[in-house]
């Protein structure tokens, strides 16, 4: 897509679980005890954690997402019929809460701070995974901001965390450049009324949801020349 179309953005704001942060990167320091479950249990683990996260909102039953990732875990090894061993379980868990973050992140959120525009992630993550996942891939300082569902005690897609991005930030959803990783959640910030560039590193098909995104980019690195910054 041309660049005009990402013209007057006055913020990015960024998902963190797949777009900034590796969520297979857990599963995979353990490969060694994983063997041929790596693949699975960080597919499976993913799967639930998404799918538990919906529930509770539709139920009303909030608990912070650290306690859905575990959950999501706890259940993608019992299927997997290594919920036998404990040590393996709180190496994923103490991997998981310092996530590495893709290759291309810091450079990119550098370029973009040094343009002048404000950068935000906007996370289903609970505040403590969050601080722990920038502090281990040292982008405190290129961030303006760190925004939680748990101030809303809701998880995405609901309107209002798209809206707590407007407030936080000052800048209105037309001004708003959105990157996630996860169709569902571009979608329905695009919906929103966010400028919507889907990061989709995993090559998965289009959702079928309303929402009008921009345009897709395999890795983030490309995304300051799409906003003119190249």
């Amino acid at each position: 897509m041309p660049n005009d179309q990402l013209t007057d953005i006055g913020a990015c704001v960024f998902d963190a679980y797949g777009t900034l942060f590796d969520i297979a990167a857990a599963a995979a320091h353990c490969k060694d005890d994983l063997g041929d479950n790596m693949a699975p249990l960080a597919g499976l683990w993913r799967d639930k954690q998404i799918a538990y996260s919906w529930h509770r909102s539709l139920t009303g039953d909030y608990i912070p997402f650290w306690q859905v990732t575990q959950d999501g875990l706890d259940y993608a090894l019992a299927a997997l019929g290594l919920d036998g061993d404990p040590t393996l379980r709180q190496r994923l868990l103490d991997l998981y809460f310092k996530l590495d973050a893709y290759p291309e992140v810091p450079a990119m959120l550098k370029t973009l701070k040094d343009a002048g525009l404000k950068t935000a992630i906007l996370s289903n993550g609970s505040p403590e995974m969050l601080k722990a996942a920038v502090d281990n891939a040292g982008i405190e300082g290129v961030l303006d901001d760190v925004l939680s569902v748990e101030d809303l005690g809701i998880f995405k897609p609901h309107f209002s965390v798209y809206q707590m991005a407007v407030d936080r930030l000052g800048v209105e959803a037309k001004r708003v450049c959105f990157m996630s990783s996860n169709g569902w959640d571009a979608a329905a910030a695009a919906n929103f009324g966010f400028k919507v560039v889907w990061v989709n590193r995993f090559k998965q098909p289009t959702e079928r949801l309303p929402g009008d995104i921009i345009t897709q980019l395999d890795t983030l690195a490309s995304l300051p020349d799409l906003l003119g910054l190249g």
